[in-house]
Parts: structure tokens; sequence; C-alpha cells
């Protein structure tokens, strides 16, 4: 049994190969998109989750002491350290030191 082609098969499966092949990595790129988003996004919730949890912390420590009020060092010790440590966080967040690409190997510009 031989198979004989001409020369316009020959191009033609070998323009439906190289086709598919774009296809596909076409495919696997939108893929790695879609998964480096969804982590993104998995990471704000994160985030935001801790975010919160740390704010309710403060909030109920800082209710306690205020309704119970015995002594004003107390009460201000419990008011100016999360003031302290959100200033710190605000103020280095909102300083730019340097810019750095967080391009990989295959990206393009």
């Amino acid at each position: 049994m031989t198979i004989n082609l001409t020369p316009t098969q020959i191009l033609a499966v070998v323009g439906v190969v190289v086709v598919l092949l774009w296809v596909w990595r076409a495919s696997v790129r939108r893929a790695k998109a879609t998964a480096n988003a969804a982590r993104a996004g998995a990471r704000l919730l994160s985030l935001t989750g801790r975010v919160l949890v740390i704010a309710g912390v403060i909030v109920g420590v800082q209710w306690l002491v205020i309704a119970h009020r015995g002594d004003t060092v107390l009460l201000l010790v419990v008011l100016g350290l999360p003031a302290l440590f959100a200033a710190y966080t605000l103020t280095k967040a909102l300083t730019i030191t340097s810019y750095e690409s967080s391009r990989s190997r295959g990206d393009r510009r």
C-alpha cells in the first residue's frame, strides 16, 4: 500500500498541523493568564479577610478599654498603638522606592 500525495495535499496537511499548534499554544497562554488572574484574586481575598479580622480584634480591644475606663495611660496606649502601626503601613505603602518589573521569562513587552 503506497500513499500518493500531491504537493498541494502535503502543503494542506502541513498548514493544518501549523494551525492546530498555533491554536494549542494560544489556549495554553489563555489558560496561564486565567490561572494568574485567579491566583491574584485569591491573594486579594485572603489579604482582605486577614485585614478585617485584625481590624475586628483591634476595635474589640479598644471598645473593651473604653467601655471599662479606668487607666488613662492604658487608654492612650490602646488608641495610639494601632494608629502608629497604621501610620507606618500607610507611609510604607505610599512611598515609592523603586520599580521592579514583574514580567516572567516568556512574557511580551
